[in-house]
Formats: structure tokens, sequence, C-alpha cells
């Protein structure tokens, strides 16, 4: 799994498993990689929308790798 800030925008997540989004309307499947909003402005909130954008939000990028464990 990656974890990756990217420079004035979302997160992007990026995996091999399985992703479900559970939320009170129900699941949805999401496909990786998938971008979760960091902004606080995006209306499909966890998911980014874009709206980083027209907010002009900045913020530095960074990466969070994981290893699996042996």
């Amino acid at each position: 799994m990656k974890i990756k800030s990217v420079p004035n925008g979302p997160n992007m997540l990026e995996t091999d498993e399985t992703l479900t989004l559970k939320t009170d309307n129900g699941e949805k499947a999401l496909k990786s990689p998938c971008y979760l909003c960091r902004c606080g402005h995006s209306k499909n909130k966890p998911l980014c929308d874009g709206s980083h954008l027209a907010a002009k939000f900045e913020a530095p990028g960074s990466e969070i790798q994981g290893v699996k464990k042996p």
C-alpha cells in the first residue's frame, strides 16, 4: 500500500487490495488508485472532486509506503 500526498492536491491511495467505501448510504467499490480529499472542500467527501483547484489549496507533497511483514 502507498499513500501519496500530491503537492497542492489530494491524498492518493494505491494498493493491490480490494477497496470498499462504507458510508451511511451503503457501500461502494473503489478502484486503485483512489484520491482522498485533504483540502476539505470536496462535495464528495472523503473522495476528491477537484475542489482543491478552485480553493487554491496549498500543501507540500509526501509519501507513506507500506511494507508487508514477512
